[in-house]
């Protein structure tokens, strides 16, 4: 009767969420082109650019790895908070900037950005390539986290490989129809799960169990005070010098990474960015409730190891709620893999519908449906390797970050420093990759108690600049206007912008 129950709530929403995402399209004929599609038109306000921008950052880790962290770590979970709310402060100016820039010159992604300002389509290609290995990651790790809520919430009724399928399913069917816009949509019922199911979590477990937050926190500091100081227990060097590197690679990395480009270009303007900077810190307050569900799980659930500590905050759940509950629970986790994994995969077909494919020219007149082709593509090949060799791409998810930070030189040095070459921009990327590769898969992350991530980018930038100034000069001869983000690109509401290249 339980798995019933939970499992028919399950259901009801996951049908609500495809109809969200046909009804976000109604009235726009066939969803327009490409710009509708990848960016929803350059049309969100302030309320959907918040839910959708809040959606990407509050996935399945948020119910799984950070109550996961908490229970296995402690305070360095927090890196999460810090190097969120950083990357908000750094957004507030990066994200008009970007905004602008792709708005004058007809951009929908960062590939565009780097072809355009260094005149080379062949680099957009080369960033789109890169950018997949390191996004294909997320949404395995989306469909995998999903599939262990749906088999969790449904008592064990769905298998792991029938909720796999079921995640997927359901994101490629309103994304391919619905695109950016659609996800906005679903982001604001799942907005609605997230913060009811947790706030009563918040309130509901420790008086359940520990007979409310005084005897909860008092017991911590009792019995677990390796959990509340750094490094942490067992954390393996997770200490103050990695959590600061930590938050100030990932604060840098998440301004410039796809799906949160992909938000910033869906704004109407740069002031709901700005704004969107300013609220989205709020939402962070969320993230402490999972954090410290993984502790109350120390004392109630002891004993899970390795991947089971994952599964903290909903043994949790199903141990002591009634099925409708349960369910409800489900599906705001369930959510918060569906939303961020639709922008991954809106963002790899763009990606490759506009710079590789759309690069090829008697392919260039369909860059839609190559888009959206390369959505079921790159979604299905994450399925696959799931089904097939699941620690694959799990692998390729430590370098993600890392990874897509060595392109903070080459996009946002670039923007605003016309002597950075391309020459040095290449060299600085592929010394800082190949870098990050040879210290993460070497398992030397940390390197000397710091973030492998933030010494290649150091490293990256060094050479850059060092190329910059011995390397071969420049021989762009367009204006400033057309290659650097200049002061008047920064448009506030009610200013006249200039119009959109076609």
């Amino acid at each position: 009767m339980n798995a019933a129950v939970a499992t028919s709530v399950f259901g009801v929403f996951m049908v609500l969420t495809v109809a969200l995402g046909l009804l976000a399209v109604r009235g726009r004929g066939s969803g327009g082109g490409l710009t509708e599609w990848s960016v929803g038109g350059r049309s969100l306000g302030t309320v959907f650019i918040w839910v959708l921008m809040a959606g990407e950052s509050y996935t399945s880790f948020s119910y799984l790895g950070a109550a996961g962290w908490g229970y296995n770590f402690g305070a360095p979970v927090l890196y999460v908070v810090a190097y969120m709310s950083c990357g908000y402060a750094i957004g507030y100016v990066v994200g008009p900037m970007l905004w602008a820039y792709a708005r004058r010159h007809g951009l929908v992604g960062i590939t565009d950005m780097v072809a355009h300002r260094y005149g080379r389509p062949w680099l957009g290609a080369a960033v789109a390539v890169l950018a997949t290995v390191c996004l294909l990651p997320y949404i395995q790790l989306q469909i995998t986290g999903m599939g262990v809520v749906v088999s969790t919430i449904s008592y064990g009724a769905i298998s792991l490989n029938w909720a796999y399928f079921i995640s997927f399913a359901v994101t490629t069917g309103f994304v391919v129809v619905s695109g950016l816009r659609g996800s906005a949509w679903v982001s604001v019922l799942k907005d609605v799960l997230v913060i009811a199911t947790l706030a009563f979590l918040a309130i509901y477990v420790p008086l359940h169990y520990f007979d409310g937050y005084g005897p909860f926190l008092d017991r911590v500091v009792a019995e677990k005070p390796q959990w509340l100081t750094f490094p942490g227990h067992a954390s393996g060097g997770l200490g103050q010098s990695w959590f600061i590197t930590t938050t100030l690679v990932n604060s840098l990395t998440v301004v410039i990474f796809p799906t949160t480009v992909a938000g910033y270009l869906g704004a109407r303007n740069a002031d709901a960015l700005r704004r969107n900077a300013m609220y989205l810190p709020f939402y962070n307050v969320l993230l402490f409730v999972p954090m410290l569900l993984g502790l109350a799980a120390l004392f109630v659930v002891p004993g899970l190891v390795g991947a089971d500590s994952n599964l903290a905050l909903f043994k949790l759940v199903v141990d002591s709620l009634p099925a409708w509950a349960v369910g409800l629970t489900g599906v705001a986790a369930a959510l918060s893999s569906i939303v961020p994994m639709a922008v991954f995969m809106l963002v790899i077909g763009t990606m490759w519908g506009r710079s590789v494919l759309g690069a090829v020219p008697r392919l260039a007149h369909r860059q839609k449906l190559w888009s959206q082709l390369v959505v079921v593509a790159a979604g299905a090949l994450a399925l696959l390797l799931t089904y097939t060799a699941p620690n694959t791409l799990v692998r390729l998810s430590l370098i993600s970050y890392e990874g897509m930070a060595q392109l903070v030189p080459m996009l946002l040095l670039g923007l605003v420093w016309r002597r950075l070459t391309l020459h040095a921009a290449v060299s600085g990327l592929v010394v800082g990759f190949a870098l990050v590769c040879v210290l993460v898969f070497g398992g030397h992350d940390p390197v000397w108690g710091l973030n492998a991530g933030i010494v290649a980018l150091a490293v990256n930038l060094v050479v850059a600049l060092a190329v910059t100034w011995l390397g071969p000069r420049a021989t762009d001869e367009r204006p400033d206007a057309e290659v650097l983000a200049l002061d008047d690109e920064f448009p506030r509401e009610g200013a006249v912008s200039p119009p959109a290249s076609t």
